[in-house]
């Protein structure tokens, strides 16, 4: 190492064996839990590394030589960083869990490298610690540290930024509002769109979530949107996340999960009690969703999160950020090849079934995968909030059909 380099270490305990450790360097689904958005690796010499961060940060190298479950080096050039550097980890297995030595060599001592030795320290910093958390008890920092504003977010584009009369065509749509938070406390409103906070420009839900891990519960800033044609701004405070209770085992969250589709099915059988064939297929408007359509995206959804979860099981989890949005054509298809209610709605229970059945039967081993479940679990006990939505759409249709 020249003179006109350092090095810059770091140690970190962690409850959990060597192998899942070093899993947590190797393997994209498990770094994307704890260090980055994104990640695709070929973890052998010469393989690929490459990580981004929804910040528009990336980290790009190469796999220099690796030693199953005790050491790796990889190469690392950042985003706007002045060169090349080196990382080197060393793993040493302890009574109750891993001694991880982490040594970012080859970092520069000149003036140009302050900003970049900076973020090597604070990031390698918070990033050990929330690869302890994820190993140890699964919970993603960043997420559950993350603040949140209380809305659901729309579907936006340059179509409907011009029938809403807003003059931008990239933000964040709100949909709805949640009582008790930041965003209706601050006066925002449906078809509200969000441009700018805290001086950060938002222009998708990547740009709104780098924004938000920046912040903590309690912060008040500053949020520009439109409402229509007018262009205001608010003072807005960031809510607290609320977190519910996780469930401990595979055989719990297949319960759990048993239990709430009971009950939203049973709702959705007294809302169906007295809709006809007729107001079930009525689109209230060309570019609006029958009773039909909406039951066939609710199916869907129901395929994206089973597609989702084989992808944890397997360890390769796709990354989801350029999701084309609500294809009306596979709507429709579904709903040519069910053409009744009474046959969606069946197809739609059997849908719910099998991911009961997903979950009730998951691999022993992939509990192991703490940060996997984790998220896994949260994402099925979170308040379901997407099926509220969709049955207040498919009232308003129904609505619409009888006023028709």
């Amino acid at each position: 190492m020249s003179q006109d380099t350092q090095s810059i270490q770091f140690d970190k305990f962690i409850k959990s064996p060597p192998a899942l450790v070093y899993e947590a360097f190797t393997n994209a689904t498990s770094l994307q839990e704890w260090m980055c958005d994104f990640a695709t690796v070929n973890p052998k010499p010469g393989g690929r590394i490459y990580l981004a961060w929804n910040s528009d940060f990336y980290a790009v190298g190469e796999y220099i030589s690796l030693q199953a479950n005790e050491k790796l080096t990889f190469s690392w050039f950042g985003r706007s960083e002045p060169a090349f550097t080196k990382v080197e980890i060393r793993l040493e297995e302890q009574l109750d869990g891993t001694l991880l030595q982490l040594e970012h060599q080859y970092v520069g001592t000149s003036p140009e490298w302050e900003v970049t030795r900076s973020a090597i320290q604070q990031g390698w910093e918070s990033g050990l610690e929330n690869l302890a958390s994820v190993l140890e008890i699964g919970e993603d920092l960043r997420f559950t540290r993350r603040p949140m504003l209380g809305i659901g977010i729309g579907e936006f584009n340059e179509e409907i930024a011009h029938k809403l009369n807003v003059p931008v065509s990239k933000g964040i749509l709100v949909d709805t509002t949640v009582d008790g938070m930041g965003a209706r406390a601050a006066g925002l409103k449906t078809n509200d769109v969000i441009v700018r906070m805290d001086s950060e420009e938002i222009v998708d839900w990547a740009s709104l979530s780098a924004m938000l891990q920046s912040h903590r519960a309690g912060d008040k800033i500053q949020v520009e949107f439109y409402r229509g044609p007018q262009k205001s701004t608010v003072l807005m405070e960031l809510s607290k996340r609320p977190i519910p209770p996780i469930p401990a085992t595979i055989a719990e969250l297949g319960e759990f999960d048993r239990n709430r589709q009971e009950k939203i099915h049973a709702e959705l059988d007294d809302f169906f009690s007295q809709v006809t064939e007729e107001e079930a297929s009525f689109k209230p408007a060309p570019d609006e969703w029958s009773v039909n359509e909406t039951l066939a995206h609710l199916i869907h959804t129901e395929r994206y999160q089973q597609f989702w979860i084989i992808e944890l099981i397997g360890r390769q989890e796709g990354h989801h950020d350029d999701w084309p949005g609500n294809i009306l054509a596979g709507l429709q298809a579904l709903v040519a090849a069910h053409p009744t209610l009474s046959e969606l709605r069946q197809a739609y229970k059997h849908s719910t079934d099998e991911t009961v059945a997903l979950l009730s039967n998951l691999p022993t081993e992939f509990q192991q995968h703490k940060g996997s479940f984790w998220r896994l679990a949260y994402n099925i006990v979170d308040d379901p909030f997407h099926h509220r939505i969709h049955l207040d759409q498919m009232r308003d249709a129904i609505e619409a059909a009888r006023e028709g």
